[in-house]
């Protein structure tokens, strides 16, 4: 008897320990840099994340851990970098190299929770595909392809796969592309977990900005073409001929040249859609911030805001992810809930694989065993920082670039994994003089190549890609 009593003693504790826990609102978003208002940017119109930025802290120095989406996501839900798992494609699914790996949500549940998820968390696609022991219950998919007129037969065969075009502007409602009808399922799902009366885990995962640039018209008006200019297309003199890349995700899509340079008019449509989608993604921010709001629960969320990664717009003649370079590798990263001053902003390096720990300590949770970030929750409680630096990874070929940013500086080195460090190529950039990356300095600063190696050589070599079931 005096078990089972303290049995039900334990169990209500626990629930009642869990009751008092925040819920976590998880906003992930696709291919989104850093181009919001609330980081200075002058144009874009983002009222949405500002209003949020205001909530809570900003994170001036956030950076993925590889900028393209499989990596970057399973980064964030494992707490563990690409070359931990030795996974760097988008095909990989996690589940075969490490099945005892315990997710993010997966903790949270463990400790009480109820964790769901809809849209675009882990990606899906290519071969891979959600976890489902994340979650409590069935992810909710995103509808279609994100796309209104590309439906249109003939569009769509403009492409041998079916992509028609890279950017579109449909005088249709919100909900005619994905992201609209995934905020009112958000909406939904916010006021129904409220209702089953314990702390809950909400994933919600938007797709635009990712190509195609599709958003209703409106969006569009928000911007005069003439507002936009090129930006210049050279490449950073002394970079090994690889480590730039020059859109070719984006070739894909029609109307798109398969090789060379994108034409200016060109360019200006990209850049005016890749803002047009920006703003439609923050709309729909806004019904989910509403949502919280009118359920009650806004005052115990705790709300992180999270691009996967960031994406080049015609820098350096580049499109798209898929490199090292800062315009690829940094990310915006927003946490507001409680005990976090609102309208702060921190210079604090800041890696996804940070974020699992941080949140599971800002709740109250155990920390997560076995990953590689670090909690930052004394950053959130107005600490300086607790990185000097911050490590991200990007392949080429049998090569893997390790990157190593610090507040001033870039190394990337390339090699082969477990080869010889004598056998590696060199990137190295002053963000304080070259803030741009116009010149890779390594042949000229050895002391500093000194330094920076010194910190790479503390980090695990990186893995080779995996092989086997995917």
């Amino acid at each position: 008897m005096r078990v089972i009593l303290l049995f039900i003693c334990l169990s209500l504790v626990q629930a009642t320990l869990a009751a008092d826990r925040p819920n976590v609102l998880l906003i992930c978003v696709d291919d989104l840099k850093p181009l919001l208002a609330c980081y200075g940017d002058t144009l874009v119109k983002t009222p949405n994340v500002d209003r949020l930025a205001k909530r809570g802290m900003r994170f001036d120095m956030a950076y993925c851990n590889q900028a393209v989406c499989a990596p970057s996501r399973h980064a964030l839900m494992l707490g563990l970098r690409p070359q931990t798992l030795g996974i760097y494609d988008l095909a990989t699914r996690f589940r075969p190299v490490v099945p005892q790996a315990v997710s993010w949500p997966q903790h949270f549940k463990a400790n009480g929770y109820r964790a769901e998820a809809m849209g675009k968390i882990y990606h899906v696609g290519h071969g891979n595909g959600d976890d489902k022991e994340s979650w409590s219950a069935p992810h909710w998919p995103t509808k279609g392809n994100g796309v209104a007129l590309y439906h249109d037969a003939a569009n769509k065969a403009t492409t041998a796969d079916g992509r028609g075009a890279s950017f579109e502007s449909a005088d249709v409602a919100d909900t005619a592309y994905a992201d609209g009808a995934l905020a009112l399922i958000a909406r939904e799902r916010i006021t129904a977990l409220k209702q089953m009366g314990t702390p809950w885990f909400l994933g919600v995962g938007f797709i635009r900005p990712h190509l195609p640039f599709v958003a209703p018209k409106r969006y569009w008006d928000l911007y005069q073409r003439s507002a936009f200019s090129v930006p210049p297309r050279t490449v950073p003199v002394d970079a090994p001929s690889y480590a730039p890349q020059f859109g070719g995700e984006l070739r894909q899509y029609a109307g798109t040249p398969a090789k060379g340079e994108i034409s200016d008019a060109l360019s200006l449509s990209l850049i005016h859609g890749y803002h047009a989608a920006v703003s439609y993604m923050d709309a729909q921010l806004g019904v989910v911030l509403d949502a919280l709001d009118a359920s009650g629960q806004a005052d115990n969320t705790i709300i992180v805001f999270w691009g996967d990664h960031g994406w080049h717009l015609g820098d350096h003649g580049m499109w798209c992810k898929h490199t090292n370079y800062e315009q690829a590798a940094r990310i915006p990263l927003i946490i507001a809930g409680p005990g976090i001053k609102p309208g702060s902003a921190t210079p604090a390096l800041m890696e996804t694989v940070d974020l699992y720990p941080t949140i599971s300590a800002l709740a109250g949770l155990p920390a997560p065993a076995k990953v590689d970030g670090l909690s930052q929750v004394e950053v959130l409680r107005g600490a300086t920082g607790t990185r000097d630096h911050v490590i991200h990874v990007y392949p080429r070929g049998k090569r893997i670039g390790r990157a190593i940013r610090t507040a001033r500086w870039r190394l990337v080195e390339w090699k082969e994994p477990s080869a010889s460090p004598d056998t590696a190529e060199l990137e190295l950039y002053d963000y304080q003089e070259d803030p741009l990356e116009t010149r890779n300095l390594a042949a000229n600063k050895p002391e500093v190549i000194a330094e920076l190696r010194a910190i790479l050589a503390k980090h695990p070599e990186a893995k080779p890609q995996v092989k086997g079931d995917k």
